[in-house]
């Protein structure tokens, strides 16, 4: 199969680069680090005390039409959480979109909830997510191998939707696995966040692996200390439509850009410098990601991931030395400079 063969392909390169000294190791330990829970949407570690589950959330309604600037069309809020055929409200945004990608496939067992529902019609998904813009075909279709392996698992296990992936991976068609890749390949890539240096953040809350601003009479502010939180600009476009046009804004510690860009260049020392892998754009190189332009979140949590052994998958050969010699300090500044470039 076609899969088989780009796998066999990408394996020859990953020996090549061990060859070359590149890579050390595959597999490593966190080393006691502790996970940053920012990056995967929550406040604090999981309750050591069991809590009576949350009442049943009613249907969402069916009947209001609701609508969004800039868009000619209307749907339900039923419509706009449809697991098989959620809102797209700017179709002209983007290529028209395969099955798998407009409805998932409901027939499944378990049950292949659309792509778009997360990743959003045009890709651009939010910080509880990829941002699939940019990427490759050969990258994608090797994530989706990773997932469908087990190999790429969370170190947050409150963090549903990588178990979710791995389902759904399992099932997949290789078929629906190319056409989803193909269609996400060709659209041009896109930003996740505005990144801003600060020492205060928007006070918070976690829902659904999103942080959504507090707001009373203004704005309520905390410190930021050493987190990157991450923000929808308009709360009811993004979780009660989710509109795809809503921008997110990322706070990041005042002087992690320039920390972030001395690490990322040069290795600061310490690691091999991004781009001789991810191309010197850092828009990456074939089956290489782009990392120009992701969320700061979804950087951050991978790195954490890798570093914790619970990411692994083909590319970790090249990944682990590089993981390993961050401290939390050099994740968080990374994934904020990295996140501030242009993709």
């Amino acid at each position: 199969m076609a899969l088989v063969k780009m796998r066999t392909a990408a394996v020859r390169l990953v020996f090549g680069f061990t060859a070359f000294g590149i890579v050390a190791s595959v597999a490593f330990a966190a080393g006691g680090a502790e996970e940053p829970l920012w990056a995967y949407g929550f406040t604090g570690p999981p309750s050591v005390q069991s809590s009576p589950a949350p009442a049943p959330a009613p249907p969402p309604d069916n009947k209001t039409l609701l609508h969004v600037e800039g868009s000619k069309l209307a749907f339900t809020r039923a419509q706009v959480t449809d697991f098989y055929g959620p809102a797209d409200w700017f179709p002209e945004d983007h290529p028209p979109m395969p099955d798998i990608v407009a409805h998932g496939r409901k027939t499944a067992s378990p049950p292949i909830m659309a792509c778009g529902l997360c990743h959003l019609p045009n890709g651009n998904g939010r910080p509880e997510n990829a941002n699939l813009t940019g990427l490759s075909y050969e990258y994608m279709v090797q994530q989706m191998l990773d997932f469908r392996k087990g190999s790429r698992q969370t170190s947050d296990k409150r963090k549903t939707n990588t178990a979710l992936m791995n389902a759904f991976a399992r099932i997949l068609t290789d078929d629906e696995v190319k056409a989803a890749a193909t269609y996400f390949a060709s659209i041009p890539a896109m930003q996740s966040s505005r990144v801003i240096e600060s020492d205060t953040a928007p006070k918070t809350r976690p829902t659904g692996g999103l942080f959504i601003p507090i707001k009373a009479d203004g704005s309520m502010t905390e410190p930021l200390g050493e987190r990157i939180i991450e923000v929808p600009l308009d709360e009811g476009q993004t979780e009660t439509l989710r509109n795809p046009h809503v921008r997110f804004v990322a706070y990041v510690p005042k002087g992690s850009l320039a920390r972030g860009e001395i690490l990322v260049r040069t290795g600061n020392g310490k690691v091999t410098p991004c781009a001789v892998c991810h191309g010197a754009d850092l828009r990456g190189l074939g089956p290489v990601p782009r990392l120009a332009g992701n969320s700061p979140s979804y950087i951050a949590r991978q790195l954490y991931d890798m570093q914790s052994g619970h990411r692994a998958g083909l590319w970790m050969p090249l990944m682990a030395p590089v993981a390993a010699g961050l401290s939390p300090s050099d994740v968080l500044a990374a994934a904020a400079y990295l996140g501030s470039l242009r993709p």
